[in-house]
């Protein structure tokens, strides 16, 4: 399990694949409160052919370190730990929070992108007023109950109960200033006007029941990109552990039979 020590915060990551195989290194970024893991399927069907970096995000998973009040702080830590690699160009595959540091990196260093993947992500964070004032204050209800409500609505209608709750007890478990400054931050993002910088071959893959970003808003943000293909799935915001064959599927396609 290596790890790098980036800023005061203790990395971990995954490194596994060929060093010279398919294409450029595949690179996961997971979500708010989840961890590397959320990409195991992948993992394990594109490590045989290419290389593939995934890492827990500072404060999550296995790694160390207080949260991060901006998305590009976070972008940075994955920049630092692909140049630590000597990794200079690689397919950028983000969830939710995951796939807002994406666009961070894809927008600040386009030279290294070759191929862009947004799972259940956006580029504003948009509420109603009715929406907005439950977010504001959700915020203020005890710690554990913000974590379960946010979660347990993540996953479509359906989903096993005793999943959904050994996720809650996961994410209850990353430390409440991870979780709310990073929470701030999300909320804070917003890219959309310059989207259309974003000129690299780009896949957007959403689930049909997502709440916590709705499909409505990922088109909005679709429209804007010079060169985007849009895949919906049958699933929540958990895509990657919701529906990770049919993600997985969706991303062999764009990678070698796709535009």
């Amino acid at each position: 399990m290596p790890q790098l020590e980036v800023d005061g915060a203790i990395l971990t990551y995954d490194d596994e694949g060929p060093r010279e195989g398919d294409g450029v290194p595949l690179v996961f970024v997971h979500g708010w409160t989840a961890d590397r893991h959320r990409w195991d399927h992948q993992l394990e069907h594109f490590a045989p052919k290419r290389r593939v970096i995934r890492l827990d995000l500072r404060g999550h998973g296995e790694s160390s370190g207080a949260g991060s009040r901006t998305i590009e702080e976070l972008a940075r830590d994955v920049l630092i730990l692909l140049d630590h690699l000597k990794i200079d160009r690689f397919v950028l595959v983000g969830h939710s929070m995951g796939g807002m540091i994406a666009q961070s990196i894809a927008l600040g260093h386009p030279e290294r992108v070759e191929r862009l993947v947004l799972v259940n992500s956006i580029s504003r964070m948009t509420y109603s007023r009715g929406r907005g004032l439950l977010m504001a204050v959700s915020t203020l209800v005890p710690f554990k109950l913000f974590v379960a409500a946010n979660i347990q609505r993540a996953f479509a209608p359906g989903y096993p109960r005793e999943e959904i709750r050994a996720y809650i007890r996961a994410s209850s478990a990353t430390p409440r200033e991870v979780v709310m400054t990073c929470y701030s931050a999300m909320r804070a993002f917003d890219v959309l006007d310059r989207v259309p910088e974003i000129r690299v071959p780009a896949l957007l893959v959403h689930g049909y029941h997502d709440v916590q970003l709705p499909v409505k808003q990922m088109l909005r943000m679709a429209k804007a990109y010079p060169d985007a293909v849009v895949r919906i799935i049958d699933a929540g915001h958990e895509l990657p552990v919701e529906k990770p064959a049919e993600l997985t599927a969706a991303l062999d396609w764009f990678l070698t039979g796709g535009p």
